[in-house]
């Protein structure tokens, strides 16, 4: 999700679920040592509970940048073992890393030395030619031994070679019963599943041999899948909030933020999805994606993509 999930949206989404682990967009390890750390690592204590996604295989710059952030509150940090695309593996971490599982188990503990919050790893089922069964028991082992706290699995093979980092998120067959042994071979140990997952009846299939649920791409482009969450997997009976109440709440943060000189397309960009499926979701699109990007657009758009939405309900009504 890089380049997706930036501050701005994990803002929202945390308006629409109150219990999900939200994640970063995944951060090297350089930008956060060498770099501008407040500008990668900022957050709102609005987002708790977070995680702090991370990229790299240096065990020493992973330790620092764990320290740091440490210091800025995440809840939890993720080393990232399963991003395919080229620039990942110029780097040397991401996907290309499950080769390597005695370095990654290294930086593992490196990490864990520097915070007393959760360390954990998000991987694939395998790489190219790795036989997945032998491969990712060994894996999962090692991370396990380094102290990782949980392994968030991509159930996709990565093709390193051959494949682009989009075509990787598509065309390697899921397999969902490989993460569903690993969860039970290992029993008692925190196992996440990833990849393809796209409405909350296949979250409560998956619930039933898992620890968890990791959504992507689907909670991005369908926000409001995410107000459904607290009731239907945290039990939680508070209503669910609609749309007229996010673009209120979001109107207030965007003022906030436009103070500061962020511009209103840095927010709008990720509210997109918010009116799908319903009567005038398009001039919704339209009017975010357009008007937000004017110079000097303010909270006044909102209210107008809010308002192109109201204006079809009541003819469809």
């Amino acid at each position: 999700m890089m380049d997706w999930t930036d501050r701005h949206c994990r803002y929202l989404h945390r308006l629409l679920t109150r219990h999900s682990l939200l994640f970063t967009e995944m951060v090297n390890t350089g930008a956060i040592v060498h770099g501008n750390a407040e500008r990668h690592l900022q957050f709102s204590s609005a987002e708790h509970p977070v995680a702090l996604q991370v990229g790299g295989s240096d065990p020493a710059e992973l330790a620092a940048a764990t320290a740091i952030a440490h210091r800025f509150g995440y809840d939890e940090i993720n080393l990232n073992v399963g991003c395919p695309s080229d620039r990942v593996q110029s780097g040397r971490f991401g996907a290309c890393l499950m080769a390597e599982p005695d370095l990654v188990g290294a930086c593992v503990r490196a990490m864990k030395e520097m915070t007393d919050r959760p360390v954990t790893v998000k991987c694939r089922i395998g790489i190219d030619d790795q036989d997945i069964e032998p491969g990712l028991d060994r894996f999962a082992d090692t991370m396990i031994a380094a102290g990782a706290d949980a392994l968030y699995v991509h159930a996709r093979k990565a093709w390193l070679q051959g494949l682009s980092p989009k075509e990787n998120r598509t065309i390697p067959p899921l397999n969902y019963d490989r993460v569903y042994r690993l969860k039970s071979r290992l029993w008692t140990y925190p196992v996440f599943i990833n990849g393809g997952i796209e409405t909350l009846g296949a979250v409560d299939q998956h619930l039933r041999h898992v620890d968890g649920v990791m959504l992507g791409r689907a909670a991005y482009h369908n926000p409001m899948l995410l107000a459904e969450v607290d009731g239907l997997v945290f039990a939680d009976p508070t209503p669910r909030p609609d749309l007229p109440s996010i673009m209120e709440r979001m109107s207030v943060y965007a003022e906030a933020e436009l103070s500061r000189g962020v511009r209103l397309n840095a927010i709008a960009r990720h509210m997109l999805g918010l009116a799908n499926g319903l009567p005038g979701a398009r001039q919704f699109r339209q009017i975010l994606s357009v008007e937000a990007c004017r110079q000097g657009a303010g909270i006044e758009v909102f209210a107008a993509a809010l308002a192109a939405v109201e204006r079809h309900e009541k003819v469809v009504a």
